[in-house]
């Protein structure tokens, strides 16, 4: 079951800048660490479904940082889970678990239940972010019903609440540019009905994209 869940941004400026972010994911990781979880798992939005070992390895590299985080070559792992390596330092996760961006809701709770099964305790690093239209420079274009669909999901991480990210809705989803909706997806999946504690270490929206690092223990 799952027995402890961290939410971070997916970002490679991470690995550049926003250092008080930073700082909350690694107590976040940390938190992770201290649940003794069985298996720890990466999660993350990406192009297809795909699962990866524990060495895999990701570069930062098209995206103009010279940084690789894990140890098999070539690197394999999309953005998302490259972030989440590196965030996590010398310590390797179990597996990781790439998302499709256009998954089904139900697609995602699947997979999220399947995760939460793989031991007795489970842990997920679930790298997920909101909205990129929070603002007029935001990659893309500003919606007004930006902030609304993301104040939703800073709310439901704070609050540990699956069903409010089980809820959320694909279509706009994908028109706000929230890249990190099937990932929050699979974490409502693993949690289930169970309840959880839920922290909102830090909430931010640099560039016009919502960050967020979270708990839910």
């Amino acid at each position: 079951m799952l027995v402890a869940a961290a939410v971070c941004p997916p970002t490679p400026l991470i690995a550049l800048q926003l250092d008080d972010l930073r700082s909350a994911c690694h107590a976040a990781i940390a938190a992770l660490r201290d649940a003794r979880p069985d298996v720890l798992l990466v999660v993350g939005g990406a192009e297809s479904t795909s699962t990866y070992g524990g060495q895999a390895a990701g570069t930062l590299r098209p995206w103009g940082l010279d940084v690789t985080a894990g140890r098999d070559e070539p690197p394999v792992l999309p953005l998302s889970l490259t972030v989440g390596r590196w965030l996590l330092g010398d310590r390797a996760p179990d597996s990781f678990q790439s998302v499709a961006h256009d998954a089904t809701s139900k697609e995602c709770r699947l997979l999220g239940e399947k995760l939460g099964k793989v031991a007795d305790r489970v842990a997920l690093l679930v790298m997920a972010d909101g909205s990129a239209c929070l603002s007029p420079r935001a990659p893309g274009k500003y919606d007004d019903a930006a902030k609304p669909y993301n104040d939703l999901i800073a709310n439901a991480i704070a609050h540990a609440d699956p069903g409010a990210l089980a809820t959320l809705d694909p279509a706009q989803a994908e028109r706000l540019w929230v890249s990190g909706r099937a990932a929050l997806q699979v974490l409502a999946g693993a949690a289930g009905a169970r309840g959880y504690e839920g922290r909102l270490l830090m909430e931010a929206a640099p560039y016009g994209v919502g960050y967020f690092a979270g708990l839910w223990t």
